[in-house]
């Protein structure tokens, strides 16, 4: 997007320093814009990402998770707004603490973005024109709405997988579940606060859009992939499984548990078949296919009603906190 167009658009000031170092852009007509990075170890490329990103918003909040190296040094250098957790938390541990000082600061949007230079500071505009327009409260920049990022095959195939486990236990349908580069206006930014610490932090906030009723939108956007994962892709994505398994439990504790106890209940049933045609065959009382049979029978009954009864439980919870999620964590900054 070229200056003029994005004056036009949004109805910014653009303005151009002496030292030929190219425009600087300010949003002002929408309060104040902040960008939220969570960054562990990533000196190489934080710095930049945080004076790109200066050019589109008032502030830059780097929270630094623990990084042994010199991220915060940079990111400080760089004239981002750092603050250091003592060690590595998790990036929803991260977010959170990026939201409350963003709250603090009495941002009108916050845009999240990753520090290792695959998200596209030049697109924060588009990302965030849903929210200047009044027409979304989350918006989800979506790599796969104009597929131009030439992503990996392999993580097409676990990204599909991701967004139908999420979409099926959230009832809220996304594109790119699992996309990092985010906005939010301050109606969210207000509501939301994260239980998970881990990578599936992006899927919690799908849970959070139907639980507070959130308006979502998706916009197209580049991921650039320059750098090899920190993790291997199988380890990452069973990370973010057993932490999308842990909201539903948390969420959707009907869903979670009553569907484990229907499973339970009908191997036992099926069991218990199977001992009756033995027994009218034989005459015979298949006595150990008979305790399993009533075991997996009991278990699933106990689950089913623990979901039931955590479901209620949770409702009242949640009405005796003016709708605010139970087991939130804040931090302190």
């Amino acid at each position: 997007m070229t200056p003029s167009e994005f004056d036009t658009s949004f109805g910014k000031s653009v303005s151009t320093d002496n030292t030929n170092e190219g425009p600087t852009l300010r949003l002002a007509c929408v309060g104040r814009v902040a960008a939220l990075i969570p960054a562990y170890n990533e000196e190489r490329f934080i710095g930049s990402v945080v004076i790109r990103t200066l050019r589109y918003v008032d502030d830059v909040i780097v929270v630094d998770d623990g990084s042994s190296d010199l991220t915060a040094l940079i990111a400080d250098a760089a004239g981002a707004i750092v603050i250091q957790h003592p060690h590595n938390m998790g990036k929803g541990a991260a977010l959170q603490t990026g939201f409350l000082r963003a709250r603090h600061m009495d941002a009108a949007v916050l845009v999240m973005l990753d520090g290792d230079g695959q998200h596209l500071p030049e697109e924060l505009t588009q990302v965030i024109r849903p929210i200047v327009d009044g027409q979304a409260d989350i918006v989800i920049g979506s790599r796969y709405l104009d597929n131009v990022s030439n992503v990996p095959r392999h993580r097409v195939l676990g990204h599909n997988v991701f967004n139908l486990i999420t979409r099926v236990t959230t009832g809220t349908n996304a594109t790119d579940s699992q996309s990092g580069y985010r906005a939010f206006s301050s109606r969210a930014l207000e509501l939301l606060s994260f239980n998970s610490n881990s990578f599936s932090v992006e899927s919690e906030m799908q849970f959070m859009v139907r639980e507070h009723d959130l308006r979502l939108a998706e916009v197209p956007i580049t991921i650039e992939y320059n750098e090899k994962p920190k993790r291997p892709v199988i380890q990452h994505g069973l990370i973010v499984l057993n932490g999308i398994l842990s909201l539903v439990g948390q969420y959707r504790p009907l869903l979670f548990f009553g569907v484990v106890g229907l499973l339970l209940m009908t191997i036992g049933l099926g069991w218990g078949m199977y001992v009756v045609d033995i027994l009218e065959r034989t005459g015979n009382l298949a006595i150990g296919s008979a305790l399993l049979s009533a075991i997996f029978a009991i278990m699933g009954m106990i689950s089913f009603s623990t979901g039931i009864i955590l479901h209620s439980v949770r409702a009242l919870l949640i009405s005796f906190a003016g709708a605010r999620l139970p087991g939130s964590v804040y931090v302190d900054i």
